[in-house]
């Protein structure tokens, strides 16, 4: 199992990033103006990166985060349209990222990454554990080029003994049956995978 101290710096990280993320197609948005209801939409990007938004038409979306497209429909608003109008924008259904999960679930498949989803709630999304899991996972992710892996307890992170793993997008997580196990101890033996990830 990887130390707390390391899912407490992927927490950090992941907290950090929230704000930073940048949105891709399919995600959904709700935009707000303060005082205008009829401009207040939830809109989904298109596969081509963009949002359809009343007055302004096709603008750019992908790529940009809410804070950014927030300064953008402000601007283009202010322009024309309105004066000193306060645009809100939050993300409320992260699709363009997605996390895949196997192994000894109900319902192994790929789902989207909410934002600041974590190990445990990727497992619930999954519902829940099949009868012949083991108590532990393993999660396999790519940096910089490299995979890197790290198996965690999940009765540890139940019991608030150990930090429960914000999960990034790509990460596919593998809940162990005795075969997976066993499987990834050989995994480990013959190839140059960290044990623990490096989330700083």
């Amino acid at each position: 199992v990887c130390s707390s101290d390391l899912a407490k710096q992927a927490i950090e990280a992941n907290k950090a990033g929230a704000a930073a993320y940048q949105v891709g197609p399919q995600d959904v948005l709700d935009i707000a103006v303060f005082k205008v209801p009829d401009l207040s939409k939830t809109v989904q990007v298109s596969e081509a990166g963009t949002i359809n938004y009343p007055l302004i038409g096709e603008t750019a979306a992908a790529g940009k985060t809410a804070r950014e497209i927030e300064r953008d429909l402000t601007a283009k608003l202010g322009a024309k349209y309105l004066q000193n109008p306060q645009v809100t924008v939050m993300v409320k259904e992260f699709n363009s990222q997605r996390v895949t999960i196997e192994g000894a679930v109900k319902k192994p498949g790929i789902y989207p990454l909410q934002g600041g989803m974590t190990l445990l709630q990727l497992i619930a999304t999954a519902q829940g554990l099949t009868n012949v899991a083991e108590d532990d996972a393993v999660v396999l992710r790519q940096e910089n080029g490299r995979q890197k892996a790290a198996r965690f307890a999940l009765s540890e992170i139940r019991s608030a003994g150990a930090e429960d793993l914000p999960l990034q997008a790509g990460d596919v997580v593998i809940v162990n049956t005795s075969a997976t196990k066993e499987a990834f101890e050989m995994l480990v033996k013959a190839t140059p995978l960290a044990r623990c990830f490096f989330l700083f």
